[in-house]
């Protein structure tokens, strides 16, 4: 950084955690404590803090997947900092801090989306936020007598089955979202052959659906209506690819509703142009 500049970036400390929380939750965000650790816990990730007076102003994270793929996230300024520059800063030192990195990937907001792009980023598809204040059963009631609640054993089927899906491994992530909600993990099974997975995790506003990847439309929709059964009558988020026309419906007939869209967007060579295929909802926006 310049001399002069009334702030500064540094990697982030487990006590910046209780103000980095406190300032994601005052914007409204969904992530909780546990999410914020599984990010900072693994020393090959990027979290970085930045400071004005010693006080905690702006975050940005990196989930680094291997050297081929890191997931920004967690980009966030305190309003009382805001237009100050403190956004381009963090960016372009968490980019900096993934320089050996292939290609690096983030889901941007609209009002995000400009400064990305005036960084190199690249526009890839698009994402719909949906969220539901009480959810309801798909109708009409479908059967989804095939389907089994995760265990540790079939965990390891589904990390073997997502990475070609995902287009890398993100065994510390599934299994970070399986140990938070083991009882909203759900696998479909097709002889030996894994057909179909789903994952969710817990939030401080809404509970969080995703991922959900089936090798049919079918059976998504039988995993989404296995998870929705768990939760009737609680709130719930989730980010469905935008091309799904076929299946956002049966969100807003679960009671879901439209929020704003998220652009995924990729920086260097997209090395990870994996298709989506397979893919209905994501880990969300700091995940991937």
């Amino acid at each position: 950084m310049t001399t002069g500049n009334p702030f500064r970036i540094r990697t982030m400390e487990k006590g910046d955690l209780p103000e980095a929380f406190a300032l994601a939750h005052s914007e409204g965000w969904n992530q909780t404590e546990s999410d914020w650790k599984f990010l900072m816990n693994n020393p090959h990730n990027k979290c970085i803090a930045v400071l004005v007076d010693n006080k905690l102003a702006g975050t940005a994270t990196a989930l680094v997947y291997s050297a081929r793929l890191a997931w920004i996230g967690m980009v966030l300024v305190s309003r009382s900092y805001r237009s100050m520059g403190i956004g381009r800063q963090l960016m372009t030192e968490i980019i900096r801090r993934l320089e050996n990195t292939e290609c690096i990937k983030l889901d941007a907001t609209p009002a995000g989306q400009p400064l990305y792009e005036s960084l190199g980023f690249r526009s890839e598809y698009s994402l719909v936020r949906m969220t539901a204040e009480k959810i309801l059963r798909i109708k009409p009631d479908l059967n989804i007598s095939g389907i089994s609640q995760l265990t540790e054993q079939s965990l390891e089927k589904v990390i073997e089955a997502d990475a070609p899906i995902f287009g890398t491994s993100r065994a510390g992530l599934l299994s970070y979202l399986y140990n938070n909600a083991p009882d909203r993990s759900f696998i479909l099974s097709g002889g030996s052959s894994v057909s179909g997975y789903f994952l969710g995790r817990q939030g401080t506003r809404f509970n969080y659906l995703g991922p959900l990847c089936a090798n049919t439309g079918e059976n998504a929709v039988l995993l989404l209506a296995a998870a929705l059964s768990k939760l009737e009558g609680s709130s719930a988020a989730v980010d469905v690819f935008a091309d799904r026309t076929g299946f956002i419906p049966l969100l807003e007939n679960a009671g879901f509703i439209k929020q704003r869209e998220f652009t995924r967007m990729y920086l260097n060579k997209n090395t990870m142009q994996v298709s989506t295929k397979y893919q209905y909802l994501i880990s969300g926006p700091e995940f991937g």
